[in-house]
């Protein structure tokens, strides 16, 4: 059975961070891309950032620069460095496989007030 457990949300002045921190249980981590997705209340889940089984990532536009997704395959987790949050970054976060095949966890709230 595999589950996602994320962490480290909060409540963060705009121009701030956040580092989330998502553990995964199940033996799949080593071999799986992993992505960070996040859902706004009122609009659909997307993805904001992944990550391959070599490292390499990918990042959607409107992050770049300020988040950075990374993985430590010994700790089997995934973590999403946010820098510089802005309001519209305010949603729940969530990991998952890419593409996502597994239930989603609880996700974690990122709140940025303006």
């Amino acid at each position: 059975q595999v589950q996602f457990v994320e962490s480290g949300g909060g409540l963060v002045q705009a121009g701030g961070s956040l580092r989330l921190s998502c553990a995964i249980s199940g033996r799949i981590f080593a071999i799986k891309s992993m992505g960070w997705y996040r859902q706004a209340p009122g609009k659909q889940r997307e993805l904001v950032a992944s990550i391959d089984n070599g490292g390499g990532t990918s990042h959607l536009y409107s992050v770049k620069g300020r988040f950075t997704i990374s993985r430590d395959n010994g700790k089997n987790t995934v973590y999403l460095q946010m820098d510089t949050l802005k309001h519209e970054d305010t949603a729940v976060y969530y990991c998952n496989t890419l593409p996502y095949e597994y239930a989603w966890g609880q996700g974690t709230q990122v709140t940025v007030s303006s």
